[in-house]
């Protein structure tokens, strides 16, 4: 139990005051307070698989343990992805399919279809490209004056990575994490008074944007961005006489690129400076950086949910998991695991086994960007510690409200100079 619960200001109850059947994990505002963490440890303590039978997305099953997570994410034939992976469904009921969101065939068809833009040899091709983005960034950052790092570093560099696995003009290449956080922002993601028509519009833009490119592509000879290479695919073809599926992929790929990497980006600084031991760690041996890396995506875990739903009754975790359920993986939950991960609470840089995390999910939905994410991460901390002695985080970070994305809208920082 905790000692002393911070909760009670922003009108969060202590939940281990709160009986079990009562509680909700779902809500935005436990995600955008950072004060979800108890929550998830009672139900790894008491009720790991746990059934909330009403809330403001309905009812639905919390997987927290870490291998219960594995199981499930393991085995796509009882639990489906089916029709989607967020854990509420749009008032506007608009829920267009992707690939994340199908199991085998289709999946595999269409994810197989838009992988080779992040296979590992062409990572290797984009690598110079990446680490001459990232110095213009760092380069042009204002030394000794506050200013948020979300905006000028995670947003900026996250959104060039964005245009060039798309190879989307970069003119306009701010129209990519504006539409991410469009797609993010749903009253699915327990956004209460989200403006779903305002929504709608919006994605129809980019829709609208991406048909335009999408026919150019496919007129075009076969190149290795994720536009050419689905248009140009005999399974993949098509989609864009689909603008529900379009979208919805479309959706996929930006928040897929966009929200992980940037999140990781800003949750890096702000760990470090939470755990100063672990910053004066990395800069007495900057051979620590791929491993740091690993335990920035754990620590952040940017996406703290998938759902699934049973495609038949199952006994899961001694409770009875009926066909049509939906069983909720709770990834942030997972990966504070004490059971598995050592110390699980604590930023360690140099931890045993920091690959051992949940955040890229298991299975055949892992994530298939994340040598982009690790590789952005590791370039730009090791151009940093070339050019900064510190990065000062100077005032509280302002958190994203959703259940889906765990995010960063402003973090203030102050650089100090080598």
């Amino acid at each position: 139990m905790a000692d002393t619960w911070h909760g009670a200001s922003a009108g969060i109850p202590d939940p281990w005051t709160l009986p079990l059947e009562t509680f909700d994990v779902s809500k935005a505002e436990l995600f955008e307070q950072d004060l979800h963490w108890e929550y998830f440890r009672r139900l790894r303590k008491e009720a790991p698989v746990h059934y909330c039978p009403q809330s403001a997305v309905g009812a639905y099953w919390s997987i927290t343990k870490y291998n219960d997570i594995v199981a499930v994410d393991t085995n796509h034939k009882v639990f489906s992805s089916e029709p989607a992976i967020g854990i509420g469904e749009p008032s506007d009921g608009i829920n267009p399919p992707m690939f994340i969101a199908m199991d085998p065939p289709i999946h595999d068809a269409q994810r197989k279809a838009a992988q080779p833009a992040v296979a590992p040899a062409q990572l290797h091709e984009l690598e110079a490209l990446i680490r001459q983005r990232v110095v213009n960034i760092l380069d042009s950052l204002p030394i000794g004056e506050r200013f948020n790092w979300v905006d000028k570093v995670s947003i900026e560099l996250t959104t060039q990575m964005l245009a060039t696995l798309f190879d989307f003009p970069f003119e306009d290449r701010h129209k990519l994490p504006f539409w991410s956080d469009v797609a993010t922002t749903t009253d699915a993601a327990g956004i209460v008074g989200a403006d779903m028509e305002w929504r709608m519009k919006h994605l129809t833009e980019c829709v609208e944007y991406f048909t335009r490119l999408w026919h150019e592509r496919a007129a075009s000879p076969p190149k290795m961005d994720f536009i050419s290479l689905l248009a140009h695919n005999p399974d993949t073809a098509n989609m864009v006489n689909n603008p529900m599926e379009l979208m919805g992929n479309l959706m996929l790929l930006i928040v897929g690129g966009n929200d992980t990497t940037r999140n990781s980006i800003s949750g890096g600084v702000y760990y470090l400076n939470q755990f100063p031991a672990e910053y004066a760690k990395l800069k007495a041996d900057p051979t620590l950086i791929t491993n740091m890396v690993s335990e920035i995506i754990r620590y952040q875990t940017p996406l703290p949910h998938m759902r699934r739903v049973a495609t038949q009754d199952i006994e899961f975790g001694g409770k009875l998991i009926r066909k049509g359920d939906k069983v909720v993986m709770w990834y942030v939950s997972g990966n504070r695991d004490e059971e598995v991960i050592e110390r699980a609470d604590e930023f360690l840089i140099d931890r045993t086994n920091s690959r051992r995390h949940i955040s890229f999910g298991f299975g055949i939905h892992r994530c298939m960007g994340n040598r982009v994410a690790e590789m952005q991460l590791r370039i730009l901390w090791e151009e940093i510690l070339k050019r900064f002695e510190h990065i000062e985080v100077v005032g509280p970070p302002k958190r994203v409200h959703s259940n889906f994305v765990r995010g960063y809208e402003e973090l203030p920082v102050i650089l100090h100079a080598r």
